[in-house]
């Protein structure tokens, strides 16, 4: 089989066909880079969208990741990165192995058929060549017969004619003869041109472009083979992808299945716990015994002072009113006495190991200035080691400092861990016999405490701290279970209970008491079955019934 024998006659549809074997490589070449650009598009998205979901740094986000679910999508996230790499490896490799080689031979290719078709043109336009000199021969062997032909007979005709001088016999003669040679001479003419262009007609056809053809076929043909190469070569880049992209999706299925539910729930229990006990139960008040109305002798209304007192309590209350009270919005106390003790606890544990690492930190830096003063001390060339003192007392100096402050925050830690000593019961309610009767020392103790409204101020000595103990907490808890009514009051000023816990009066309204103050400046009272709350003690006159369960008779 060869297009040499095969299609010697084809040239201009071989010339075609070879085109159009150029144009089906170029489709190829544009069909892969096409290819290679939707991949690098994919992973930019993959990428953007592994970095759209990625958690902000110092945010709560980054806080939720401790949860095993979260870091099973964080494992995904940083999967889908690497997965998004291999695209870009499919890409790359793609361009380099496909879609340059193939434009470069391409260019070979065009090259090579430009030649080979010049030589095919060259062969051709020889022939024709050829060609013409042998019709043209021919016309002058055929004119140069026909001219013998009339010479031959006019000198026939001449010579038949009497009265013709036999000098123009002579002349007619002599012009046949003439004539008769030029016929021979093109004749001979004729004869090898007609040789000549045998000859060369059968290299054109048995030669010539039978080698032309051949060598357009094989270039045809290597054509066809380099583009399945290519398409292997487009499989083979995908195919060595695969593994690492099945690797990401082990990680990814390997991370879900490191969830652990229980974990996650024990995690929402140390995010989450208060420390406190949950309320115990509400003892019943029977409202159908007539209350005896009596006053107190020693009732804290003798506790008002000149014109209306700003009302703040010590810092055991803030134990007591924890259920019912909210605190103000503002900076985070120093040692964050505004949160549930567990959480407390946290924060400080937190605190100190940050503190403690810090301390670490600038002790390796005075070790390093150190070592750094004792190599100038031994080669002065190469350094003033007075130059260091400066730099060494800084540092020193910054590590008191951090020690100090650690050893502020390792005490507050040990004071809600229980390490420390805490008040005890006897001693907080002996505080609050005092307490009520010395309403004004009540009240000036508690001015850095809480607002007459109810709410408390972010400042709060380490003393009061010591009396938020869960223990203590969960003992004056208990003794908040409702009361019946052990007396009435009458509100002295307008109160606006806006807090949680507290209740609105009314000035001159009366109301019953179902608990006294114990010392941290309220009272709780009711008004009918449904309302009841927590009012400041002075802003209520109380009428205490003697002779009922919890009423206190004071000195």
């Amino acid at each position: 089989m060869s297009w040499g024998t095969e299609l010697w006659d084809q040239f201009d549809n071989l010339e075609k066909h070879t085109q159009w074997g150029i144009d089906i490589l170029e489709k190829y070449i544009k069909f892969v880079k096409e290819r290679t650009e939707i991949e690098l598009s994919y992973a930019k998205q993959l990428r953007n969208l592994a970095k759209k979901y990625q958690p902000k740094k110092n945010s709560k986000e980054e806080e939720e990741y401790r949860y095993t679910a979260c870091k099973a999508f964080l494992s995904t996230l940083n999967e889908m990165n690497d997965y998004a790499g291999q695209h870009e490896v499919i890409s790359e490799n793609m361009t380099s192995n496909i879609t340059v080689e193939l434009a470069r031979y391409v260019q070979e290719l065009k090259q090579e058929r430009k030649s080979y078709f010049h030589d095919g043109r060259k062969a051709q336009q020889h022939i024709e060549i050829c060609w013409k000199q042998l019709e043209s021969s021919k016309r002058r062997f055929e004119r140069d017969c026909k001219e013998a032909d009339r010479a031959q007979q006019y000198f026939e005709k001449m010579d038949a004619d009497i009265n013709v001088t036999k000098a123009d016999v002579e002349k007619a003669r002599q012009q046949a003869q003439v004539r008769h040679q030029m016929a021979e001479d093109s004749k001979a003419d004729y004869s090898s041109i007609l040789q000549k262009f045998n000859h060369e007609q059968h290299e054109y056809y048995y030669t010539h472009i039978p080698n032309i053809f051949q060598k357009i076929q094989e270039m045809e043909e290597r054509r066809i083979v380099r583009i399945g190469e290519s398409m292997k070569t487009y499989a083979e880049v995908d195919r060595q992808v695969i593994p690492i992209i099945g690797k990401c999706l082990d990680e990814i299925v390997k991370a879900a299945e490191s969830i652990d539910q229980k974990n996650d729930s024990q995690l929402v229990i140390e995010a989450y716990k208060s420390g406190f006990e949950p309320p115990g139960d509400i003892e019943f008040e029977d409202y159908t015994q007539p209350m005896k109305r009596t006053v107190s002798d020693n009732s804290l209304s003798n506790s008002r002072g000149e014109g209306k007192p700003e009302l703040k309590f010590g810092g055991k209350s803030k134990g007591k009113l924890w259920p019912f009270i909210k605190k103000n919005k503002g900076a985070t106390p120093e040692d964050f006495s505004n949160l549930p003790p567990e959480q407390r606890r946290k924060k400080l544990q937190q605190k100190v190991d940050e503190l403690n690492k810090e301390i670490q930190k600038e002790m390796d830096q005075r070790d390093a200035i150190t070592k750094m003063k004792d190599v100038y001390l031994k080669n002065p060339q190469m350094g003033d080691p007075a130059s260091l003192d400066h730099k060494l007392t800084e540092v020193s100096q910054n590590i008191e400092k951090l020690r100090l402050e650690a050893q502020k925050f390792e005490a507050w830690l040990a004071e809600v861990e229980g390490r420390l000593p805490a008040r005890s019961e006897q001693a907080r309610r002996q505080s609050g016999m005092f307490d009520a009767q010395n309403p004004a020392t009540v009240n000036s103790c508690a001015q850095d405490r809480e607002s007459p409204d109810g709410s408390y101020t972010e400042e709060q000595s380490q003393e009061g701290e010591g009396k938020v103990l869960a223990t203590d907490f969960d003992d004056e808890f208990d003794e908040e279970e409702p009361l019946p009514a052990i007396g009435t009051c009458k509100a002295l000023y307008t109160f606006e209970g806006q807090n949680e816990g507290t209740i609105s009066v009314a000035e001159g309204e009366t109301l019953y008491v179902i608990e006294e103050d114990k010392g941290d400046g309220w009272t709780r009272i009711r008004r009918n079955e449904d309302e009841e709350g927590y009012v400041p003690t002075s802003y209520v006159e109380v009428y205490l019934d003697k002779n009922a369960k919890g009423a206190k008779t004071y000195i």
